[in-house]
């Protein structure tokens, strides 16, 4: 296999910054075409690759891209998932270059869904198409690639559903997560789940003059800043009534297990230009990123913000607020606490609207598992030790989705790094990263298949 993957490595990376310039933006209509392209691309790769039954199935939004390989209906089948559509790329002038014209600086590739999830995904097209080569598939395999992650999956459940004996399989291998660092791999076993919400505050009919009307009215800006100023109090606990009812508290046992993974609070820092971090009380870094609840403003906006000064009280402020969640927590549930809390310490001089977005479970996967143990086995055999589990502090709701409608449990093989930048201007993926990918999957197959015997 490492001969083959030496002798073509220049040209998957070549087809991987193909497929990097193409503008997949889900968020945004204008770029529909260009989703659509980026589907085709990943179809016609798995056809070239060897795969059987490639199509693009259709959806009520974008299609999602299945092929499948079956080589033995008594081997165990490994469906691989991925995503073709990326992030918006704003604010275009924090890049260092254009996000859709990828660069390779000191061994990165620079563009927008470079790791998340274009440079991952590719890595299991390029695997399969290495042990078709070398005639070494251990498993059956099929593949279901969407254009929805970045908006919440919208469709995803709805194929799903439609689809569980095309889908069937065994085991579900994800490649959206990340590690630790090049030389300490590691698998991600948890996932937080996602509220998301969009709140609108009015105030008068109309903007109004700041000296005419200042101190007289309620200026939607300003009660939009305190309502979101409250939502935490002075040790960053999260202040909605029920909030965590229902968080999980892992023992002094677990966060001292956590602990052990290698981690430098002054690197972290410096990666990030911090002079200090800052989070609830009583947790450590790692901790409030992985096993805790948060809320988060995403965006705010209202009032005038072009050059130059325009004295007004604006009608109306906005602001798009995430809330991240942890096991036992469920979507709907802090979907309605946030609604009535929001409501609630609204003053009477605005009106309040809560529109919720997209939202997603949390999910824990076992590491007992054969899947756990052949991903292990895989990343000990490409970087010569075995990985780290790890939570991570992201979110990827469709694994609780796989769980509650196919019954199939998903190993995270992630091989990207915190310092990617994903979702941020001058994101990137290490090539040393895309090619470990397409060196470890093969053995994923191996070890899955010699254990399910």
């Amino acid at each position: 296999m490492q001969s083959y993957l030496q002798e073509n490595k220049e040209r998957f990376i070549n087809e991987l910054l193909d497929l990097l310039r193409i503008p997949s933006i889900s968020a945004d209509l204008q770029y529909k075409g260009d989703v659509l392209k980026a589907a085709e691309f990943i179809a016609d790769r798995l056809r070239e690759a060897g795969a059987d039954k490639v199509e693009l199935c259709e959806t009520p939004g974008n299609p999602i891209v299945y092929g499948e390989k079956i080589i033995d209906p008594g081997l165990p089948t490994v469906l691989a998932y991925g995503h073709y559509d990326v992030q918006p790329a704003d604010p275009l002038e924090l890049w260092h270059s254009p996000p859709f014209e990828p660069v390779i600086k000191d061994e990165k590739i620079y563009a927008r869904g470079a790791c998340d999830d274009k440079g991952q995904l590719y890595m299991h097209i390029k695997a399969f198409e290495l042990m078709m080569q070398q005639q070494e598939l251990a498993c059956n395999v099929k593949f279901m690639i969407e254009g929805e992650e970045e908006i919440g999956s919208n469709n995803l459940e709805w194929f799903v559903q439609n689809n569980k004996e095309k889908l069937k399989a065994d085991v579900i291998l994800i490649s959206d997560t990340g590690m630790i660092a090049n030389d300490i791999p590691s698998i991600t076993t948890g996932l937080r789940g996602l509220s998301y919400h969009e709140v609108e505050v009015t105030g008068p009919n109309r903007d109004l003059h700041s000296g005419l009307y200042g101190g007289a009215v309620a200026n939607p800006i300003n009660i939009l800043c305190k309502m979101i100023a409250s939502l935490h109090d002075e040790n960053n606990h999260i202040t909605i009534p029920g909030f965590y009812d229902n968080v999980e508290e892992l023992s002094e046992a677990e966060r001292a297990e956590m602990a052990k993974a290698p981690f430098s609070l002054e690197e972290y820092k410096k990666a990030l230009d911090l002079n200090d971090v800052y989070g609830e009380t009583g947790y450590s870094t790692n901790e409030r990123n992985s096993i805790r609840p948060t809320l988060d403003v995403n965006g705010i906006w209202g009032g005038y913000t072009g050059e130059g000064a325009k004295t007004v009280i604006p009608s109306k402020a906005f602001a798009k607020i995430s809330m991240r969640l942890v096991p036992h927590q469920t979507s709907e549930e802090i979907t309605n606490l946030f609604r009535k809390h929001f409501e609630q310490i609204a003053p009477a001089g605005v009106k309040v609207e809560v529109r919720p977005h997209h939202g997603g479970e949390p999910a824990v996967t076992p590491m007992n598992s054969i899947a756990y143990k052949a991903a292990s086995m895989a990343y000990e055999q490409t970087f010569g030790k075995k990985p780290v589990p790890m939570r991570s502090g992201g979110s990827i709701p469709i694994v609780a989705m796989f769980k509650q409608e196919l019954g199939l449990d998903s190993v995270l093989m992630g091989f990207g790094l915190d310092s990617d930048a994903i979702h941020s201007p001058n994101e990137h993926f290490g090539i040393f990263n895309f090619l470990k990918g397409i060196e470890t999957i093969p053995y994923f197959f191996k070890h899955y298949a010699e254990l399910s015997k």
